[in-house]
């Protein structure tokens, strides 16, 4: 386990310890999720998808979604409850 104390820098910005780095391979330019909760914060390297795998994964769902039965409108409505919801 690698274990480091780090400094907010202008913007917000932060460095990530050498040795964090190397413990989990993390390179200039790769992408990590930031998940706070409370007085939390977790980081977590993730894999971006491909333009060519995106697109893979919305004809997918796009096959799926027709199979199923599921219209434009449908995703609009649930859309717009949503929005509505995180409004009150």
């Amino acid at each position: 386990m690698s274990v480091g104390v780090i400094t907010v820098q202008g913007r917000g910005q932060i460095v990530l310890p050498k040795d964090v780095r190397e413990t989990l391979s993390i390179s200039d330019g790769d992408a990590l999720a930031v998940f706070a909760t409370d007085k939390v914060i977790v980081m977590k390297p993730i894999e971006l998808p491909t333009a060519e795998k995106f697109s893979e994964w919305l004809e997918e769902a796009q096959r799926w979604a027709k199979k199923a039965g599921v219209k434009e409108r449908d995703v609009s409505d649930v859309v717009q409850s949503v929005r509505s919801k995180k409004r009150k």
